[in-house]
């Protein structure tokens, strides 16, 4: 349990206490912590190419990563119910109470796709310059073959190894899911919550989560963001680096079936190149001269003084890509800078 931002995301509080002594099992808060032992490993082993004390620290944090995928894998499993509905193909929230019995939060959103962020590629090239993080790496890879089965796959394409909290079925569930115009692929990133649920809100003990893919319906956490629709740029940030990532290790061996019918099977290169236009495309001018960031604000679409001054909005409309929240987010909406250098060479 516990407050993890994305405010309104969930059905519950999840910064109380549930009726009837329950406890949440989450597994976006067990998601990030696996991303977030691969992100401190990386910037350990860059430290490391010039001070190789930082090699141990390295070690340390691979080690944390092996047992919070491997926890992820085992929670609620023994009890019968594991984080991943095998029905649904997606991972959800359970509720566990004292006496044994357990429900399950079976909504689509960002909490569900969190597993995927976790993801990092290292190569037997790179692990041979860190002498002390690769006889490490090869003890834990030898001596714990019960936890890294679930989370470190070796060869996927080339000499590499992939560090993945999700394996190869619950990857294409998933993505599946990301890609399909119907549930979180918007024309301009990732929804935060399934446009699914707009037809079928999800309902837990009278409350209820639908698609909102504006500004929020309800007052949780204060009502002045949303998690239940928009788009969020350090979401959809996270999603195009782990498929870029998951790109260089699987390269064409594998692709995803495109739910939509007509379509191709597509790579995770291109998914990621698809969020990343997508995300771009909020401040580009359409053909008709409008710019997405700015909805019916026609001062800022139209007035010569105004037009071209782009706001760096907190979060954007799921359907229509419009600006909403604070108008100076720029600590992540300025991510697009980056985007634009990275993916518009």
């Amino acid at each position: 349990g516990g407050f993890l931002g994305l405010d309104n995301i969930s059905v519950l509080d999840r910064s109380v206490r549930l009726p009837g002594g329950g406890r949440l099992e989450q597994c976006d808060g067990t998601g990030w912590m696996a991303m977030f032992c691969l992100n401190l490993m990386r910037i350990a082993l860059e430290l490391a190419k010039d001070d190789p004390v930082y090699e141990t620290l390295a070690t340390k944090f691979f080690q944390h990563y092996v047992y919070v995928a491997a926890a992820m894998r085992r929670m609620g499993g023994g009890a019968g119910h594991p984080l991943w509905d095998a029905v649904d193909g997606f991972f959800h929230d359970v509720i566990r109470y004292p006496d044994g019995s357990y429900k399950r939060v079976q909504v689509r959103s960002l909490v569900g796709l969190v597993p995927l962020f976790a993801a990092e590629r290292l190569c037997e090239s790179e692990l041979r310059q860190l002498p002390c993080f690769h006889r490490d790496f090869k003890w834990f890879l030898e001596n714990r073959p019960e936890l890294v089965a679930a989370c470190v796959r070796k060869n996927v394409s080339a000499d590499a190894y992939l560090l993945t909290a999700v394996d190869d079925h619950q990857m294409h569930a998933l993505l599946q899911r990301v890609w399909d115009p119907r549930e979180f692929l918007s024309d301009f990133g990732l929804r935060s919550l399934s446009r699914y649920h707009l037809e079928h809100p999800f309902v837990l003990d009278g409350d209820q989560v639908s698609y909102e893919p504006g500004d929020s319906h309800c007052c949780l956490k204060g009502g002045n963001s949303n998690w239940r629709g928009p788009v969020w740029f350090p979401t959809t940030f996270m999603m195009i680096e782990s498929l870029r990532k998951l790109g260089k290790a699987y390269g064409p061996l594998m692709e995803i079936n495109n739910p939509v019918a007509e379509e191709p099977p597509i790579t995770f290169d291109k998914m990621a190149q698809g969020f990343a236009d997508r995300l771009i495309s909020i401040f580009t001018r359409a053909a008709d001269g409008r710019r997405a960031v700015y909805g019916e604000n026609e001062k800022f679409q139209n007035d010569p003084y105004w037009r071209d001054l782009i706001l760096f909005y907190e979060y954007f409309h799921g359907d229509t890509g419009s600006g909403l929240g604070a108008s100076h987010q720029t600590g992540w909406t300025g991510l697009v800078a980056s985007l634009i250098d990275e993916w518009r060479k």
